[in-house]
């Protein structure tokens, strides 16, 4: 199948991660011109690396989502290198595990910031651009705690799910300009934010970290944790133009694991 991604300029968040970088490699397979930001400037170089050896074309730009005066920098970067950003996967870190109640306010603004402000600031930078070329994607990725709350991650719980309502009201407002804007969210996919939080969860119950993982592995109907190119595949595939009429929409990639329909 051809997705129609060959020469299109991507912008991967988070790539030195897990799920970020499956989405780089992903896309850069397809022919995808990739730029990939993070603030771990060794795994950026890694991926980079990764993608340099099958070909593909690739910049690394450390990237801090708090410094805002980072996004005109950083994509006037990707324009002079690949030209505009065509496809913009937002894909931020999360916060620490934490009770939804009494957190002090600084943590929940400097979050804020990080993690919903800058994706906004983000996609308003290279949305002017995708409106004049009539072609454009907006990915997300959240949580599968937006459809189910998580405990214990209340802020990651309540600052993802503003993300989806953004998304939503975004794909009305972009979609005669032929662009869409898509959330996605993981389950338990197997990186090393699952394997923190399963250590997190299981030094406060006093738990070993392979009864906990056990424990959650058999919630999931698949009976596993997904891959990150499990993942990112699907990503791509909204990123490609098979995906055309797609838009507003929350997918799930989580094997089953959210109960609700």
């Amino acid at each position: 199948m051809d997705l129609g991604l060959a020469g299109k300029t991507a912008l991967i968040l988070g790539a030195g991660g897990g799920l970020g970088g499956a989405i780089a490699s992903a896309l850069a397979h397809e022919g995808v011109r990739v730029a990939l930001g993070d603030i771990d400037v060794a795994a950026l170089e890694q991926r980079r690396a990764a993608i340099l050896r099958e070909n593909g074309a690739s910049l690394a730009l450390p990237w801090n989502l708090a410094d805002l005066s980072a996004i005109d920098r950083n994509v006037s970067a990707i324009e002079k290198a690949f030209g505009p950003v065509d496809i913009l996967v937002n894909n931020t870190g999360g916060p620490p595990p934490t009770p939804a109640a009494g957190q002090d306010p600084a943590l929940w603004s400097s979050n804020f910031h990080s993690m919903v402000l800058s994706v906004v600031a983000l996609t308003d930078r290279v949305l002017p651009g995708m409106r004049a070329r009539k072609w454009g994607r907006v990915i997300t990725s959240t949580s599968s705690g937006v459809v189910s709350p998580i405990p214990n991650l209340g802020i990651s719980n309540a600052l993802r799910l503003s993300l989806v309502g953004w998304s939503k009201t975004l794909a009305r407002e972009v979609g005669d300009d032929g662009i869409t804007a898509n959330i996605v969210l993981p389950g338990r996919i197997a990186t090393s934010r699952i394997r923190f939080l399963d250590e997190t969860k299981a030094k406060k119950e006093g738990r070993s970290v392979d009864k906990v993982t056990e424990e959650s592995v058999a919630s999931i109907p698949l009976g596993r944790y997904g891959r990150p190119e499990e993942y990112a595949d699907v990503v791509t595939f909204l990123a490609s133009d098979r995906a055309s009429y797609i838009t507003g929409s929350v997918i799930r990639v989580d094997g089953g694991l959210i109960a609700s329909i």
